[in-house]
């Protein structure tokens, strides 16, 4: 007769290797196998398609928005290229900085770890610790409340474009006033404001 402590350590490696095996099986263990933390992607997807060359591409049931130490919202389908310890090609994720939604093109951590995570954001990287990621979050369903189109979908392409140049704009004129590297922080402390033709105004 099989001793019964033999037997419980046995399903405990069995249940320890199904609990490993099934995580490579969902969207997060395959960031967690890419060197990329977990809560990247908000809580819950079950749906998703993932290839060879790292290509992958998430479906959720509604466009949704969460909160790190920004906001983030979420299409109703996120897609990029994942090689270890980064996200290229990035689409689906947008970052709010004060009043404006800025697309996140692409993210990646420094290998070996720093603690750190970066957000390409167009212009520069915005940076947060990565413990903020460690776990996915829960997501608040998000709509506009007009045309029932996610907040993502309202924004137009002409609008974004005109964030880019005037982010763009405002980090060449820091970069020809010769301010140090470390004082490109000074480009998220502008205040500005949105007016209704949807052109943003720079104001000190």
């Amino acid at each position: 007769m099989v001793p019964s402590n033999f037997s419980a350590m046995f399903l405990h490696f069995i249940f320890f290797v199904t609990v490993v095996n099934g995580e490579q099986d969902t969207i997060y263990g395959i960031l967690k196998a890419h060197g990329l933390p977990k809560g990247l992607l908000p809580k819950g997807i079950t749906r998703f398609d993932f290839d060879d060359s790292g290509r992958f591409e998430v479906h959720l049931d509604q466009p949704c928005k969460t909160k790190f130490e920004s906001e983030m919202h979420y299409d109703r389908n996120v897609s990029g290229t994942l090689s270890y310890g980064q996200i290229g090609e990035l689409s689906g994720i947008s970052a709010q900085e004060l009043f404006i939604w800025l697309p996140v093109k692409g993210i990646r951590v420094d290998v070996p770890n720093s603690g750190l995570i970066y957000f390409d954001v167009g212009v520069v990287f915005k940076q947060f610790p990565l413990s903020l990621f460690e776990s996915p979050k829960d997501c608040l369903a998000v709509q506009d409340s007009e045309s029932g189109d996610s907040i993502a979908e309202a924004i137009s392409k002409s609008a974004i474009e005109e964030e880019r140049k005037i982010w763009e704009a405002v980090f060449k004129m820091i970069v020809m006033d010769g301010l140090p590297y470390g004082k490109m922080k000074l480009i998220w402390e502008w205040r500005f404001q949105v007016i209704k033709s949807g052109k943003i105004l720079f104001i000190c």
